[in-house]
């Protein structure tokens, strides 16, 4: 994201609604990231092929029950974060972290373009043992890779909990596409995911 883009508006919070972390339907698995605001996440594996559900959410604080202001503050300690519902024989969960990767800057602390605090930090929460070795072995296979100028800060922590965000959080892209946000930072981001990952889209409705 640009640091000239327009911050995000200020909306008032209905209370959070505490998720199960693990209530994937048989078959499925999930995945929790948190890349910057969750609107651009959201909308990037929502338009992902394999993918059930990605929904808007927080984690990795001390705050139980958290509020979208509350969050917002940066004294939560919870991250925006997208929980993925997906199917492991359609999409791997190391092609998801190689969108998440490429869709968000990766070595930027606390720090998304223009937006800024802990709760905008990139963090992969990890849910199992497996899905820590992969992540923490894409992340040092990147590093290696000089894929980026800098050192990548993305976190690699276990997930304890997840909450649900406001319901006006979700699918909050393809429900205001018109708004300032959307249209100057999650529509640009959206077009290089889409040329990025042609083969990975979901089809056309």
């Amino acid at each position: 994201m640009s640091d000239a883009a327009p911050a995000r508006d200020d909306l008032s919070a209905a209370k959070a609604t505490p998720a199960d972390s693990d209530r994937p339907t048989r078959g499925a698995a999930v995945a929790t990231f948190g890349g910057g605001c969750f609107w651009c996440t959201e909308a990037v594996f929502e338009a992902t092929a394999g993918v059930d559900s990605a929904v808007s959410g927080y984690a990795g604080g001390d705050t139980p029950d958290p509020t979208y202001e509350q969050v917002c503050s940066g004294t939560s300690g919870h991250a925006e974060v997208i929980q993925v519902t997906y199917d492991p024989g359609k999409v791997s969960y190391e092609r998801l972290l190689e969108i998440f990767f490429r869709t968000h800057d990766p070595t930027t602390l606390n720090r998304q373009g223009a937006d800024v605090g802990t709760q905008y930090r990139s963090v992969v929460f990890y849910h199992d043992e497996d899905q820590r070795q992969t992540a923490e072995r894409v992340k040092a296979a990147l590093n290696e890779s000089g894929a980026y100028d800098d050192p990548i800060v993305t976190q690699v922590a276990p997930l304890e909990k997840f909450y649900e965000a406001e319901p006006y959080h979700q699918d909050y892209f393809a429900n205001n596409p018109g708004q300032g946000y959307c249209r100057a930072v999650i529509a640009p981001k959206m077009d290089k995911f889409r040329k990025a990952f042609a083969d990975q889209l979901k089809p056309a409705d």
